[in-house]
């Protein structure tokens, strides 16, 4: 039988780690500040990609910590962070779109630990006419998840907020965008349907 030396067992463990960061750089880029679900499911990405820079930036003036360090270290036994997101509502409020974004997370740390948390975000859009450059795009402005428990779709909140939830069906805005060249929602207005 034959026994590791140091050399051979660092080697594997460097290896093992060089792999679980190529995962974590092969998962595909998503910055999409299109809307407010999407905001956040970019943010996880961000995470899960170990680009903490882009996660801090996907929030307005009040961040998630003290500072940008305490955001990057509580996130350094992390592996990967899968993300569900539920009906958005929103509220206009002077000069500004607040949406409520219900949320679950599936946390999956280094070890293979997985812990599911879920909760609501609160993200802001300011009405892009009265802006000066730079230009802000949606930004989140809160957000409170707690421990949760089963699949993700099970913890997910079916609402956030006091307003109603938006009824979107995804799948015909982008079938509609593609094959039409149309905004989304365009053909959903002229044939009556909300």
């Amino acid at each position: 039988m034959r026994t590791f030396s140091k050399r051979a067992a660092a080697t594997v463990a460097l290896t093992t780690l060089w792999s679980f960061q190529a995962l974590a750089a092969d998962l595909p880029y998503l910055d999409d500040r299109s809307d407010a679900a999407a905001v956040v499911r970019s943010l996880y990405n961000a995470v899960s990609r170990k680009e903490y820079a882009r996660a801090w930036d996907y929030f307005g003036e009040t961040k998630p910590a003290k500072d940008f360090e305490a955001f990057a270290k509580g996130y350094e036994a992390t592996e990967r962070v899968d993300v569900d997101t539920g009906a958005v509502s929103s509220e206009g409020a002077a000069g500004s779109i607040f949406y409520n974004i219900p949320v679950a997370i599936r946390a999956v740390d280094k070890d293979g630990t997985e812990k599911v948390f879920a909760g609501c975000y609160t993200a802001r859009q300011v009405n892009g006419a009265i802006q000066e450059p730079p230009f802000t795009p949606i930004q989140l402005e809160k957000g409170a998840l707690k421990p949760a428990e089963g699949e993700l779709a099970d913890a997910l909140p079916k609402q956030c907020g006091d307003a109603p939830p938006v009824e979107t069906d995804a799948v015909f805005d982008l079938a509609e965008k593609d094959l039409r060249g149309q905004p989304p929602g365009a053909m959903r207005h002229r044939q009556g349907r909300r």
